[in-house]
Parts: C-alpha cells; sequence; structure tokens
C-alpha cells in the first residue's frame, strides 16, 4: 500500500507494534489507575470502556475524573472539555511537526491514524523519520497496540475498584512522562538544538506556578515552538 517512497506496510506496523513495546508496562499500569480511579468515581465499566476507546487521552481522562461530578450541568460539561481540549492541545503541535512526512499520504489515512496519535507515538514517529524512516505503518502500528492495550487494562482496573484510586499516591502519572524524557534522547542534535526544549520547560514551569490548572502546557509548548521557529530562521 502507498508508493515506494511512502509506504504504509504491515513490516511496517509490526515494527511499530516492536518500537512501543518497551513503553507496554507502564501503559498497562496507567491503564489500571485509570479504571481504578473510574470506578471509584462511579463510573460503570461501559462507562469506563467508552471512555478509554472514544477518548482515548490518558492524561486527560484523569484530569476528566478529578472534577467529575454525580450530575452535570451544561456548563460544567463546557468547562470539562474545555479543560481536556486544552491538556490535548499539545497533539497539534506534535502533529505539525509530522506534517512533512504526514502530506505524502491520502487525508482519509492521516484522519485514521492520528485519532490513536499519542505522546509516544510522536516520540516514535520523530526518530523514526529522522533515521529516514517513511512507512506509515510504524505510527499505525504502534498506536493500534497501545489503543488496544489501554482498552484491555481498564477492565481488571476498574474491578479493583478504590485500590488504586489516586494513581498519583504510587507515582503512575510519572510513568509516561519518564518515558517521554528517556526517548527523546537520542533526538539530541547540539545544544543549539536544545534551546526550544529548555525554553519550554521554564516558561511551563514558570507559568505552573503563576496560573492555576493547565495552561501551562500550552504557553510551554507554544514558547518552545516559536524559540525553534526563529532558531531555524536564523540558521
Amino acid at each position: 500500500m502507498g508508493n515506494v517512497a511512502f509506504p504504509v506496510s504491515a513490516a511496517g506496523m509490526l515494527a511499530g507494534v516492536r518500537r512501543v513495546s518497551v513503553l507496554m508496562p507502564g501503559v498497562i499500569i496507567f491503564a489500571v489507575a485509570f479504571g481504578a480511579a473510574a470506578s471509584a468515581k462511579g463510573l460503570s465499566l461501559l462507562e469506563t470502556l467508552l471512555m478509554s476507546a472514544l477518548v482515548y487521552g490518558g492524561i486527560s481522562q484523569l484530569i476528566a475524573l478529578e472534577l467529575w461530578r454525580p450530575e452535570w450541568s451544561w456548563g460544567g460539561i463546557v468547562a470539562l472539555a474545555a479543560l481536556t481540549a486544552t491538556v490535548n492541545a499539545r497533539m497539534v503541535l506534535q502533529g505539525a511537526s509530522l506534517q512533512p512526512w504526514f502530506a505524502h499520504y491520502p487525508k482519509s489515512l492521516n484522519a485514521f491514524h492520528l485519532f490513536f496519535f499519542t505522546d509516544a507515538n510522536w516520540v516514535i514517529g520523530t526518530r523514526y523519520h529522522a533515521e529516514g524512516g517513511r512507512d506509515l505503518g510504524v505510527l499505525i502500528g504502534a498506536g493500534l497496540a497501545l489503543w488496544l492495550v489501554w482498552i484491555l487494562f481498564t477492565i481488571p482496573g476498574h474491578a479493583l475498584g478504590a485500590l488504586m484510586a489516586d494513581p498519583r499516591r504510587l507515582g503512575i502519572d510519572l510513568v509516561l512522562p519518564i518515558f517521554f524524557a528517556a526517548m527523546i534522547v537520542p533526538l539530541w542534535r547540539g545544544k543549539r538544538a536544545a534551546v526550544p526544549w529548555v525554553v519550554a520547560g521554564i516558561v511551563a514551569l514558570v507559568t505552573s506556578k503563576l496560573i492555576d490548572g493547565y495552561a501551562f502546557i500550552i504557553v510551554g509548548a507554544l514558547s518552545g515552538a516559536l524559540v525553534g521557529a526563529f532558531a531555524d530562521d536564523a540558521a
């Protein structure tokens, strides 16, 4: 499938599964934690599975549970939607960074695989593309594998219920950030290329201290992106 230069192959999908397999233990723990937290909030197993399958946003799902209420008003729903959209807006920047690769594929295929696009997919895709890889199957395979594991292990988590109602007490919310940081290391391209990352981190940290909520995610990401853009122009 696809042309020679930009293929989508079964071999690529299997390669994507292999590349993302290192993350699976952390995702399993994270999924179990989410299932337990959802159960503690009173969500049924069906409701929990639907959230995992349709929202598919680990951090934003946990944030949504923090604000979960037995009864909802339209104002509360809009506020929750705005908050989760803010948290997940980083995916727009991540997807845009790989747009030169994605542009060679049909929009329908991009719409499909971007539903399964995650932080891990972005790091894997960035490394793979930087190494000269062009098989979109790598991203598709990694994304599908993560999605299936996330849904599957939500079930035992829901069964555990209140035994792990607050995953942060066990440091589970740090699993993905630690993995993300470790995966970025091979992307090191020298001190100059690290400047946008440093700026993004400092701005995000300062913003988190000054502004309540999750605005630091967007502010930090945009700051790093702007610095990177100006650096590229100056190069």
